[in-house]
């Protein structure tokens, strides 16, 4: 869907290099531009892979990397290059790097007008807290992620993926999109300013929603939805079920296949917001009747008579159930084994083209087609600008 498309990535970490594989595993062509030491999620492990890092793995592929040193003048004068057959930057450099460059918004709108440039910060270029470093874990406390995810007994704790991250580079390549949409009509590209502290706060569905209307600060639940019930684990004879049970009929229908009629007669359950009202006492009834049965076996059953309910994996017994499989969402090349992309098309299959590159691994295919002049590429040579190995930082 995006063949032809070409984005310069002078993004490191989670945030931009997420996005920026959502784009390339649909058939952009993007070009990793990673500083001298390289980006340093290659050294965020073990487990590793001939020397890279499985988190750096997980989000990277369908990516051609070269190094440049961007803090000398031969190595922006590089970019400048990449940038001229360009239609997508998207670096999430610390605000007011690339003015001190003398290569700012100003100047790049100016030479690029067709340039569509995103910008991922952790708080935005200005205000209170712009310009200031942001990682997922502190905006996520900032935001409130934390004070509604825990339960009574463990207090607020951090969500366990690192959900400001991956929801950034969504909200980023979302935004890509809608800008080069836009840009068929103006002609024109625009900058995109994309923040985690903004993104962290837009996904705060339903307790946002819920706090602006009853201006209650929300409670710890466990695994319990604020808004639902019966919406939680529960646990069986065996193994524990996760039940979502969001209607009437999905209640009902859930009392008659475990046997426990009465309970949706109950008037204390007898509609949702009831049921919310008296979660305790549905919960202990549930998991009564609960513990007579089979987890493994019943939580098929419920399913398949339409009731949401399923077991609580952990990522071996994900990976490898049937429907994994049917839904071709893992990858493997090799030694190099991945999520697939979530996107299928009818028509625009997303192809695999490479995995994960090695720092500088396309030096010479880049440079070579990307209009780079003999010059230049001599220069940048010259004053180190084009690093062929990592230069491994030394503590200060």
């Amino acid at each position: 869907m995006l063949s032809g498309l070409t984005v310069v990535d002078l993004t490191r970490v989670l945030g931009g290099p997420f996005c920026t594989q959502i784009l390339g595993d649909h058939g952009a062509d993007v070009i990793k531009v990673e500083p001298p030491q390289g980006d340093e999620t290659r050294d965020w492990g073990p487990p590793f892979l001939d020397g890279d890092a499985s988190y750096f793995l997980g989000v990277n592929r369908n990516k051609r990397s070269i190094g440049i040193d961007l803090t000398k003048a031969a190595g922006r004068e590089l970019l400048l290059a990449l940038l001229e057959g360009a239609d997508v930057l998207v670096e999430n450099l610390k605000p007011g790097t690339l003015e001190g460059w003398g290569i700012g918004r100003a100047y790049l709108t100016e030479r690029f007008p067709r340039l569509v440039h995103c910008s991922i910060t952790g708080f935005g270029p200005d205000g209170p807290l712009g310009g200031r470093p942001g990682y997922d874990a502190v905006v996520q406390g900032l935001v409130g992620m934390f004070s509604v995810n825990g339960s009574p007994e463990s207090g607020p704790v951090r969500i366990g993926i690192p959900l400001v991250d991956i929801g950034t580079g969504l909200y980023a390549a979302i935004a890509i999109l809608m800008a080069l949409i836009e840009r068929q009509s103006s002609g024109r590209g625009q900058h995109l300013d994309v923040s985690l502290f903004d993104c962290g706060h837009a996904m705060m569905h339903p307790h946002a929603a819920n706090f602006f209307l009853s201006g209650k600060e929300p409670e710890l639940t466990g695994s319990a939805h604020p808004n639902i019930s019966p919406y939680d684990a529960f646990r069986t004879g065996t193994v524990p079920l996760f039940l979502a049970v969001g209607n009437e009929r999905a209640f009902h229908r859930l009392c008659e296949i475990i046997g426990a009629p009465e309970l949706a007669e109950d008037p204390r359950f007898a509609s949702n917001a009831a049921r919310v009202v008296n979660r305790a006492a549905l919960k202990e009834a549930l998991e009564r009747v609960l513990a007579r049965h089979d987890g493994g076996e019943l939580w098929q059953r419920l399913i398949d008579a339409g009731v949401p309910a399923g077991p609580i994996f952990g990522l071996r017994a994900a990976t490898t159930h049937p429907h994994t499989a049917h839904r071709r969402m893992i990858l493997e090349i090799g030694d190099y084994r991945a999520m697939a992309t979530p996107i299928k098309p009818d028509r625009s299959e997303p192809v695999v083209r490479s995995g994960p590159p090695r720092f500088a691994e396309h030096t010479e295919e880049v440079l070579g087609t990307e209009r780079v002049s003999p010059e230049l590429r001599r220069r940048a040579e010259e004053s180190g600008a084009l690093p062929r190995n990592r230069r491994r930082q030394m503590p200060k």
